[in-house]
């Protein structure tokens, strides 16, 4: 509840209640003591009954008020109205003072009050005859002393409660307000939404800005508060009535402090972390979110996907920008973050306003855009003088996986090497800038960031988008390519007449199948050299297409020409 208590005043003094009586206005009551004539019956007792009326409490009643023959002169129910009064002070019937005392809330009594514990022998003019016996059948609904304190019973405190409520904080709780009687007169439940408020500042009722403080995250306890400390003489005008005692029994869901900062707990740190994350960087991770009493909110494993984002700029709620930096790769850590630095008090999706949010992430793996790559040599053979360069045919081994260690491929399970020409746009950048000045017998690490790698599309269903690659590699054959530009080169001097011993039948004209023969034969006697790792056959088709300038698929003397006299073409 949300609304200050009023000021508790005293009763009207016993001239005004003895008016009351005499016009019928309230009831007159009366009550139990030594006197032989006063009868009690007690009809209905609760199993419970923590407290019993003393002379001085404040009850509220109910009563209906008849003659022995059964006539009604009088009842509280007829006026939808508790009979609200002081015990023991004069304020009541001596057989009422007396009947009350030692009743319990819910409890039920049928008291007869003979004439001289009740109005005697003048009784009440037009209402209760002189020398009248008195039944009334009382019903008791709250008790109270001005003596009295919040009342705090604890029912379920968590095994941890590393923090309690401190005057100003900000909470969000469930409660059932209930009376003494157990009448529910409201409930955060039914409207499916926390209560959400300041303690200590006033904004609450004093005894639920009282009984609020000292809970933890996830305890339940039972709040009793007096009307002095809620809703006072008056009520709150609408469903609580003036002087009622107040039943809350709440459930602390979430606690936190406008001057709160995130919160870190390093849960798993590797023992090597050679980088540790900064502003700019761009994070794959996973993570459960919750809310403080454990709900689950979101999380990327359910997508069985990592959450992908740069850190430090905006682009995620800025208790996570924060609680992002300094983190190693593969290390798992929770991070708190209040609601001013998360979603606010307006929240999001299925995060309520001014909700604490807890994540509990595990870093995969982190990079920066003006990364290059990394490599790290594990071996290198005592020769090893010819390295690799653009355009060699390279035949390796490798294992490749992500930074926390999942394997995505490897040669040596499929036991066969990968084999490539360097440079020529066979491998993703990265990999082709690793295999470079590498020689034969050589072991090296290379990890490639995303842009030099497979970029943010991944591929799909074998390496997740804008992942760092680990590869290890092992260079078994290192075969040296052509220079730049060739795909044929002589290994010897040309002959003058080379077109004419490619006509071999000196027609003037070559086709492809002379052509073709003729460089194989080249190839073989270690004459010439096409450039490996290519499909020759293909390459000697492009030669040839080179060299038949107008289409006609015949090369004749005029569009024969050698590399260096025709720049433009990949030629001999």
């Amino acid at each position: 509840m949300a609304f200050r208590a009023r000021g508790w005043r005293p009763p009207p003094p016993p001239l005004l209640l003895l008016l009351l009586w005499v016009t019928g206005q309230a009831a007159p009551v009366a009550g139990l003591g030594s006197d032989a004539e006063l009868q009690i019956e007690r009809r209905f007792v609760p199993d419970e009954c923590p407290r019993t009326v003393r002379s001085g409490d404040f009850v509220r009643y109910h009563y209906v008020g008849t003659f022995p023959d059964g006539q009604k002169f009088d009842s509280s129910y007829d006026r939808d109205s508790t009979f609200n009064v002081f015990v023991g002070k004069g304020q009541l019937i001596a057989g009422m003072d007396q009947a009350l005392v030692g009743m319990c809330v819910n409890e039920r009594r049928f008291v007869k009050i003979p004439p001289k514990l009740a109005y005697g022998s003048e009784g009440v003019s037009g209402v209760i005859p002189p020398n009248s016996v008195l039944h009334f059948d009382v019903l008791l609904m709250d008790i109270w002393n001005s003596e009295d304190q919040v009342q705090i019973h604890t029912y379920f405190k968590p095994p941890s409660c590393p923090r309690t409520i401190q005057v100003s904080d900000f909470v969000r709780y469930h409660y059932n307000g209930t009376f003494l009687d157990g009448t529910l007169f409201d409930s955060s439940h039914n409207r499916m939404k926390t209560y959400d408020t300041y303690v200590g500042i006033g904004w609450l009722i004093p005894g639920m800005d009282k009984g609020l403080l000292g809970m933890c995250v996830g305890e339940k306890r039972i709040i009793t508060i007096p009307p002095f400390l809620a809703y006072g003489e008056d009520g709150d005008g609408k469903d609580i009535p003036g002087q009622a005692s107040l039943v809350f029994d709440v459930a602390l869901l979430d606690l936190h402090n406008p001057k709160d900062s995130i919160s870190i707990e390093n849960k798993v740190v590797p023992k090597n972390c050679e980088r540790i994350s900064q502003s700019g960087d761009f994070l794959r991770y996973h993570y459960n979110g919750t809310l403080l009493d454990g709900t689950l909110f979101d999380s990327s494993y359910s997508r069985n996907r990592t959450f992908d984002t740069y850190i430090g700029q905006g682009y995620v709620i800025p208790g996570m920008d924060e609680g992002l930096l300094g983190v190693c790769i593969g290390e798992k850590r929770r991070i708190v973050v209040p609601p001013h630095l998360g979603y606010g008090e307006e929240g999001r999706g299925n995060i309520p306003g001014s909700a604490v949010l807890v994540f509990d992430i595990h870093v995969i793996d982190f990079h920066n855009p003006s990364d290059s790559i990394s490599i790290t040599s594990h071996y290198k053979p005592p020769d090893c003088s010819v390295l690799s360069k653009k355009g060699d045919y390279l035949k390796y081994h490798y294992n490749a996986s992500l930074l926390d260690g999942t394997l995505l491929d490897s040669t040596w399970n499929l036991g066969k090497t990968y084999n490539i020409v360097l440079g020529s746009g066979q491998v993703v950048l990265g990999m082709d800038m690793g295999l470079r000045e590498m020689c034969v017998g050589e072991k090296r690490t290379v990890i490639i960031p995303p842009h030099l790698g497979y970029g943010e599309a991944g591929v799909d269903g074998e390496v997740p988008g804008s992942a760092v690659l680990v590869f290890d590699i092992e260079l078994l054959e290192l075969v040296a390519g052509l220079p730049e530009g060739y795909m044929f080169i002589w290994n010897g001097e040309v002959s003058p007449n080379l077109f004419e011993e490619i006509d071999k039948d000196g027609n003037g004209e070559v086709l492809l199948e002379e052509f073709s023969e003729y460089i194989h034969a080249q190839v073989a006697s270690g004459k010439g050299k096409l450039a490996p790792g290519f499909d020759a056959e293909l390459i000697v088709k492009n030669m040839f297409t080179n060299q038949d300038r107008n289409g006609d698929g015949k090369v004749i003397a005029e569009e024969f020409k050698l590399k260096d006299q025709e720049a433009k073409h990949d030629e001999l």
